[in-house]
């Protein structure tokens, strides 16, 4: 209805108030009712179609009548002189004929002999015989060839002329010349064709002078007589004249063509039609017809009931403008009957004929009736006038003052609306049953439909025309009838689509169009000039299709959800273009909604028989044969019949304001979730109480179900909450999968492990660098991937359980990782500790051996050191862990593990983070170094590790061996687990080759959890039971389940293991490292230069006349890099066999290791361990200081490798050789040689900086390093006070939740080195002091004042975090992240 705008409303808001008001109730002409029976239709079709035979023009015969033969009134033309103008121009080429010429003549000749030519003026037998006489010379050879050759016009004309002359003479009288003029037409007939046959085969556009040469000569030819077809040409020119002789009447039906249409229509046979005629035909006249006319006229004038009145229009303006238009036509059709009976006109008086006009004078007038009557008959032989007459002057009323209301009409009915119709409906329901008329063309847009015959149309035309039917009465009759007979089911909506569509398309007259016709057409659409009748009558037709429509339509409707779609496109194209769309639609809004409501609820009844159906398919009848697949089944026919009705109704989703697929899901969505909810809930009901499990994957594959119908229901019902929490029901299956998934995952990778012979795996089309690790990593992370990937293809919708199954999932993937790492520690550890053959015989000789080859080795100053042959698998499974690391990074990313967390952390509820307390903890422990060892080897020194265990006498970690060392730096880490309080034992051994491993030392340490609440790094000296002491680093965190502490444990595993296997690399080679750079080679190579100085001034002891001799100088630089080139061949040649498998980020990181073993190398030269005690360690002179800084710079280039030409450096970057360490070795060049006083102001001041700095940043920040031990007093270690309670805090750089994936990893280590830039520490300055035994006090005194301040600051701590965990002594919950 949006096209009933506010506009056509305004301006039907007359006339519906007048039908509104009854005024149809008013007695008008076609106010009355009346039911016209068969046979009174018939009688007065009958009357119309016989008044149809007698005004048609009179058929007439055309008689020859011969001339008597006269003598020739002109001479002849000669054709010989018309030759001259050809000859005079005979070579040129313009009044030649084409090649092609010949052969059409040829061709056009023998049509004119076979009467296939259509100018009539070569249908003459004389024509005929003169041409046949040409044609039979033409097709001669020789002269055919001649022609062909010369192309002239004259040839032709002269053989023509010839034959002509000899054809025309025969049988005429020496005397009789007549023969001539006949010659000249036949030659002229003979030119004419030429001329055609130059013009239709567009010869004379190239020879224009040919043409007018031809069309010349024709003319002259026939000067006087033209016409070569006129009368007095007719037989052989004897002349003559025809007369025509009119046809008089037979009164025959069979030469009635209307009244045969009657006859076949109505079903009357020929005989009974006949009778009729005969019977009625002295009153069926003529003059009757004129008297209709008349009695109309009068009524029209005195506005009578019998004709239309002003009251039957809405408007004056209406009825005038009918009467304006009727008022002309009346008289068309009185001088049409007058014209056909002259002897009607005697009766009408000569000033009352009408008077012809011009063109010019006045417009052309037509009407239906003069164009019906054209139809039967031949425009040339039409009794109406063509041209126009004025009708201003006829007046039939001249003799009659008054025709009473009593008198009848003989041709036209009581009730013309109520006959028309009858005879409309009896005319369409015959041309709808005859099988042999033709259907319209069928095209894209409609079908082939039958419609009025041709036939029909014509009566029709003419009984609307003589019953004086208004043109805009006529389509709406036509369209009642169509409704009657569609309410019948008598036509379909094909034929109903058809009828509109000839109800809008204006009827055009193809013979004549003019101004009056089109003022027809714009009255027919025109609703303001129809009558009142017609106007209600059209709102009416509209309103009862429209019902039936809508009852098609809701029958149709009804079938939405079946399984063969209905076809309501055609009713709706209807409904839109023929009804919605017509401004008199007299429906309104509301009974479009109550039909719209009604249409909703019964398709709502539908859905659910539909899904009743449905469900009695896929679910058993009784309960223990349920199981989740009927529940899947029936959610899949539920979502089929959805995505069914979607596709369906995709171009038209809405039809009258319903949605099929709304109603549909809004009907069997929440039921199917509440019968959802029902049946898994009492599957697994009796699951459980028959002791079994629902298989994981039904779980899994009803879960997506459910999830795709709530996501449709969300979509389509937003207000209306599902039925149930689907993840809430069935949340079960995924924790089974996880708990499955995490008892296996172990065993994945130890068969991972047992199955791979670790040989890089190169693929085609990698490089030697991108693929260098094994297949076990690859199978371990796959099945990592693929344990993510099932819980992520489940889309699951609740975001707390997701987080909850990745953090699940997450803790077995870390099982798995650290296991991983153990196994290939183990296998790395065993294949690096193989021995070569030498080193086996060196192992098996006895000690005395021993002593004679390291005599032997020392005597002949052994350097040479053969690289350690490491082996191809050991290097792969190094490259394995870069791998796994990076694989876990980007598993770490795919998941989202923040996101995960911080879910947990906003949506978890708050009573249960409250009830998180920590069960489990992490004690990580770093044992860093120890000094002053006892010695337990021959030699002076000891080859010490470390071995850890608990207070029940278990093994919890062991280090390696640092050979040849009393002041020993193992920097291993080690992780411990434990429920509560924990004693540790670190017992320091001694490693022997043959028997037992000596005892050094040990010492114990409480691991207290209430001591580290704050989860602060501590560091620990601690005093050996016989001599020396161990530094430890001990930190603390919560074992809780966290996805992040997860991934940042399995972060930490796989780094951890990375640094252990590259520092059994590196230990490899630190042992030639520490002799190359070792303080026995640094004055070795000094006393080479002073030995040879003392052999100079023994030699000036026996020449004492000679001058003193030039001072001892030191090694050259050539000297000192000389020096080290040992070292960097043996680098040089472990890199070669290393860079064979290792990757390349995977080299770097060794060689970074390496490089970190040079600089604890060269630190150890340059000043002792931080301790407070002072140290033996004597301090190096400025020229040896100048060597090692020269060795530093050496071996700082040869790492960074920068290339000489193209200036890139191959090795470590510079930002990593510039270590922290490396930044403090060059910063010692400065302190080195200071004054002991200026050190220890320098130390003081840098201390009290620090201290204000920290302060100020933040009141509870405590100091990062701490060197003094942990005892308050002289008398061993103690663990008394608030130090000894929770040790000396440092930073916090290694935790499992800062390496919980590479960039956090990356980024605590950037903040390391930019902590170290930005606050500088004292501790170089204190090791210095170490080596100055006047510093002994302030040593002590500078490491009691640490502890008062780390004993003051734990105490605060304590108090604090007291306060904070409720006053309890263990308040151990995870901190807010």
């Amino acid at each position: 209805m949006s096209t009933h705008s506010a506009r056509s409303r305004g301006n039907k808001s007359r006339v519906n108030s007048i039908v509104q008001e009854s005024r149809l109730r008013r007695e008008t002409s076609y106010s009355r009712k009346k039911i016209v029976s068969h046979d009174e239709a018939y009688s007065y079709a009958l009357r119309v179609a016989y008044l149809h035979y007698l005004l048609q023009p009179r058929a007439k015969r055309i008689q020859h009548v011969s001339a008597p033969p006269k003598p020739a009134q002109r001479s002849h033309t000669s054709t010989m002189d018309l030759m001259k103008d050809f000859s005079l121009v005979r070579d040129a080429k313009s009044t030649k004929f084409p090649h092609a010429f010949m052969g059409a003549l040829d061709k056009r000749i023998t049509n004119v002999l076979m009467g296939k030519e259509k100018m009539q003026e070569y249908n003459d037998s004389l024509v005929k015989r003169t041409f046949a006489t040409f044609l039979n010379e033409f097709k001669n050879p020789t002269f055919r060839r001649n022609v062909e050759k010369d192309r002239r016009v004259e040839d032709l004309l002269l053989i023509f002329f010839s034959n002509a002359t000899k054809e025309l003479q025969k049988g005429k009288a020496p005397d009789d010349d007549t023969w001539r003029l006949m010659v000249d037409r036949h030659v002229a007939l003979f030119i004419r064709l030429i001329s055609s046959i130059l013009k239709d085969n567009d010869w004379q556009r190239d020879r224009p002078e040919l043409a007018s040469r031809l069309q010349t000569m024709e003319k002259k030819l026939l000067i006087g007589d033209q016409d070569l077809t006129a009368d007095s040409t007719r037989n052989g020119g004897a002349g003559g004249y025809s007369v025509e002789v009119e046809v008089p009447l037979s009164h025959e039906l069979k030469d009635m063509p209307l009244a045969l249409i009657v006859s076949r229509t109505f079903g009357i046979p020929y005989g009974k039609v006949q009778d009729d005629l005969n019977k009625n035909r002295a009153a069926w006249t003529e003059k009757a017809a004129l008297q209709d006319l008349k009695i109309y006229q009068t009524s029209m004038s005195l506005r009578t009931k019998k004709a239309l009145t002003s009251d039957d229009f809405d408007t004056e303006e209406a009825y005038e403008a009918w009467k304006k238009a009727e008022a002309p036509e009346i008289s068309q059709m009185m001088l049409a009957i007058m014209q056909s009976n002259m002897e009607l006109a005697k009766s009408t008086t000569t000033n009352s004929l009408p008077q012809f006009k011009t063109h010019s004078d006045s417009p052309r007038v037509d009407s239906a009736y003069s164009d019906m009557s054209r139809k039967s008959s031949e425009p040339e032989n039409s009794y109406v006038l063509d041209m126009p007459v004025d009708m201003n002057g006829l007046n039939l009323e001249d003799e009659r003052d008054y025709e009473s209301d009593s008198e009848k009409y003989v041709f036209i009915p009581p009730d013309v609306r109520a006959y028309y119709r009858a005879v409309l409906k009896i005319c369409l329901s015959y041309d709808l049953r005859d099988q042999d008329l033709q259907s319209s063309e069928a095209t894209a847009d409609t079908h082939a439909v039958k419609l009025l015959s041709k036939q029909s149309t014509e009566l029709l035309s003419e009984i609307a025309s003589r019953w004086r039917v208004p043109h805009f009465s006529r389509p709406i009759l036509f369209l009642d009838v169509v409704r009657e007979m569609y309410q019948s089911e008598e036509i379909d909506l094909d034929t109903l689509d058809a009828a509109f569509l000839f109800f809008k398309q204006p009827q055009h007259d193809t013979k004549k169009t003019n101004r009056k016709s089109m003022l027809v057409q714009e009255t027919i659409f025109d609703w303001r000039k129809w009558t009142v009748a017609d106007y209600a009558l059209y709102q009416q037709i509209l309103s009862a299709i429209h019902d039936a429509l809508q009852r098609d339509l809701f029958s149709l409707m009804l079938s939405s959800y079946d399984s063969k779609r209905p076809a309501i496109e055609p009713v709706m194209y209807v409904l839109n273009e023929h009804l919605y769309s017509d401004e008199l639609f007299p429906k309104t809004a509301e009974d479009l909604d109550e039909y719209q409501s009604q249409l909703e609820m019964s398709l709502k009844e539908k859905a659910g028989d539909h899904y009743r159906e449905l469900l009695a398919k896929n679910i058993p009848e009784t309960a223990d044969q349920w199981e989740f697949f009927h529940v899947i089944q029936l959610g899949k026919d539920v979502v089929k019949l959805a995505d069914k009705i979607q596709k369906r109704y995709r171009k038209q989703p809405v039809v009258m304001g319903v949605n099929p697929l709304m109603v549909l899901i809004a009907e069997i969505f929440p039921s199917y979730a509440a019968d959802a909810r029902d049946l898994v809930k009492r599957v697994m009901s009796l699951a459980k109480e028959n002791g079994k499990e629902v298989p994981q994957q039904d779980g899994f594959d009803l879960y997506k179900e459910l999830v795709e119908i709530r996501r449709v229901h969300g979509e389509v019902l937003p207000s209306v909450p599902f039925a149930f929490h689907i993840e809430g029901l069935l949340q079960e299956f995924v924790w089974r999968w996880i708990a499955e998934t995490d008892a296996r995952i172990v065993g994945w990778v130890e068969n991972a492990v047992k199955q791979d012979s670790f040989v890089p795996q190169i693929h085609p089309g990698q490089t030697h660098a991108e693929e260098l690790h094994s297949v076990s990593i690859i199978d371990i992370f796959r099945s990592f991937n693929q344990s993510m990937e099932q819980i992520v293809n489940l889309n699951w919708d609740d975001d707390l359980q997701y987080a909850k199954f990745m953090t699940a999932i997450s803790k077995a993937v870390g099982s798995g990782i650290a296991r991983y790492c153990e196994l290939l520690e183990q296998k790395f550890s065993k294949e690096m500790e193989t021995l070569t053959p030498e080193q086996e015989a060196q192992r098996a000789s006895t000690r005395q051996d021993k002593w004679m080859q390291y005599a032997k080795d020392a005597w002949a100053n052994k350097e040479k050191i053969e690289p350690f042959q490491f082996l191809p698998e050991s290097l792969v499974k190094l490259n394995n862990i870069e791998y796994a690391m990076q694989q876990l990074d980007k598993l770490e990313n795919d998941i989202n593990v923040d996101a995960c967390a911080e879910v947990i952390h906003k949506y978890e509820p708050p009573p249960l983070q409250r009830q998180r307390r920590i069960d489990k903890y992490v004690f990580t422990i770093k044992i860093i170094e120890a000094e002053d060892l006892k010695a337990c080897d021959m030699n002076g020194l000891s080859d010490p590790y470390v071995v850890l265990g608990d207070e029940y006498q278990k093994r919890l970690a062991k280090t390696r061996v640092i050979y040849g060392n009393l002041n020993p730096r193992w920097d291993e880490t080690v992780d411990i687990i434990t429920t509560g309080p924990l004693n540790i034992i670190a017992t320091v051994w001694d490693w022997d080759t043959l028997g037992d491993h000596d005892c050094v030392g040990r010492t114990s340490l409480k691991l207290d959890p209430s001591h580290f609440r704050d989860f602060v790094p501590r560091e620990y000296w601690l005093d050996l039971d016989t001599q020396g002491r161990v530094l430890l680093r001990v930190s603390m965190e919560g074992e809780r389940d966290d996805i992040q502490f997860y991934f940042g444990k399995a972060f930490r595993n796989l780094k951890r293991a990375e640094r252990d296997m590259s520092r059994k690399i590196t230990d490899k080679l630190s042992a030639y490292i520490q002799h190359m750079l070792s303080t026995q080679r640094l004055r070795g190579l000094l006393s080479k230069g002073i030995s040879m100085q003392t052999a100079i001034s023994a030699l000036s002891y026996f020449q004492k006349n000679r001058p003193p001799p030039p001072a001892p100088t030191g090694p050259t630089e050539t000297d000192v890099l000389n020096a080290l080139k040992p070292l960097f061949t043996y680098f040089d040649e472990n890199f070669a066999i290393m860079k064979q498998t290792l990757t390349d980020s995977t080299m770097i990181m060794v060689m970074t290791r390496l490089w970190k073993e040079v600089l604890v190398t060269i630190e150890g030269l340059l000043v002792p361990p931080l301790s407070d005690k002072p140290s033996q360690q004597r301090p190096l002179n400025r020229q040896e200081l100048d060597i090692v800084f020269k060795w530093l710079d050496a071996l700082f280039k040869f790492f960074n490798a920068v290339d000489d030409e193209t200036g890139e450096a191959n090795g470590i970057p510079q930002d990593i050789l510039k270590s922290p360490k490396y930044t403090e070795l060059q910063s010692l060049n400065f302190f080195y040689f200071e004054a002991t006083e200026d050190l220890i102001r320098t130390s003081e001041s840098m201390a009290s900086a620090n201290l204000a700095r920290q302060q100020q940043d933040s009141p509870s920040r405590l100091n990062p390093r701490f060197s003094a031990p942990p005892n308050l007093g002289p008398t061993g270690h103690s663990f008394g006070g608030a130090a000894g309670l929770v040790g000396l805090p440092t930073r916090r750089h290694k935790t499992v939740m800062l390496s919980r994936n590479l960039g956090t990893m990356k980024k605590a280590k950037e903040e390391k080195r930019k902590q170290a830039q930005a606050e500088p520490s004292d501790d170089i300055i204190l090791r210095i002091l170490r080596m100055r035994p006047e510093a002994e006090r302030y040593l002590r005194d500078r490491s009691r004042q640490k502890e008062r301040l780390a004993a003051a600051a734990a105490a605060e701590m304590i108090v604090r975090q007291s306060l904070a965990g409720g006053g309890g002594r263990m308040g151990a919950l995870l901190p807010k992240r």
